[in-house]
């Protein structure tokens, strides 16, 4: 039986951020099941194996001065992804060429990039907020993937994206536009400023990754 041809690994990659841009386009946000790469996911998997326990804190909303521990916000744990060791890098590289793709196709202006690791415990949340305020920060697109095997509905731990801020159409309030089981592999991107989301109680821990492309400040 004669092997059937294979795509560049670089070639699978330009068709997967050429999809990011054309769902950010057309409706502001992406949601990808599976879409990132064994590779990259392994490599994360990996930093966080490696991680002491004490690289992780209490998560705080606000930035800056404003920046607060708010439990009744959000109950999360975080841990900023550097370029230290060579599987975060792995990661941030891949992002790198993410953000080039972005500027080249959807003309963003897109300067920089930073990350963290989120781990929520069983029973905690994020409440529905916005990644960026318009006029008021430079985070301009957020991405998002989950580092969870076998991750069942029953599990809980969705994340709900809301609609776009902006729109004029009269939309049931509470009704989300995405509901995304934090499974192992899936993208999530949407624009920052524009789409409110929260990140529903789960009955096992949740480990994902969160991202930001900014502007320059």
């Amino acid at each position: 039986m004669p092997l059937l041809p294979t795509c560049p690994p670089l070639l699978i990659e330009e068709g997967l951020f050429d999809e990011i841009c054309r769902s950010l386009s057309q409706s502001g946000y992406a949601v990808l099941p599976a879409a990132l790469p064994v590779l990259i996911s392994d490599a994360l998997m990996c930093c966080l194996a490696t991680m002491e326990a004490d690289g992780f804190r209490n998560a705080a909303i606000g930035r800056g001065v404003q920046s607060q521990v708010n439990t009744g916000v959000r109950r999360d744990e975080i841990a900023w992804i550097e370029a230290q060791s060579h599987t975060a890098r792995l990661w941030l590289e891949w992002a790198e060429r993410l953000r080039l793709h972005l500027n080249r196709h959807l003309y963003l202006g897109l300067f920089s990039f930073e990350s963290h690791f989120a781990r929520y415990q069983p029973g905690q949340f994020y409440q529905t907020h916005l990644d960026a305020f318009r006029g008021r920060s430079n985070r301009v697109v957020t991405l998002l993937t989950y580092l969870n095997h076998d991750w069942l509905k029953q599990h809980g731990g969705e994340l709900l994206i809301y609609p776009d801020n902006r729109s004029e159409s009269p939309v049931a309030l509470g009704v989300s536009v995405a509901s995304v089981l934090p499974a192992l592999g899936t993208l999530v991107v949407f624009l920052s400023d524009r789409f409110p989301h929260e990140v529903l109680p789960a009955t096992r821990p949740r480990l994902s990754v969160a991202g930001w492309f900014r502007l320059n400040e």
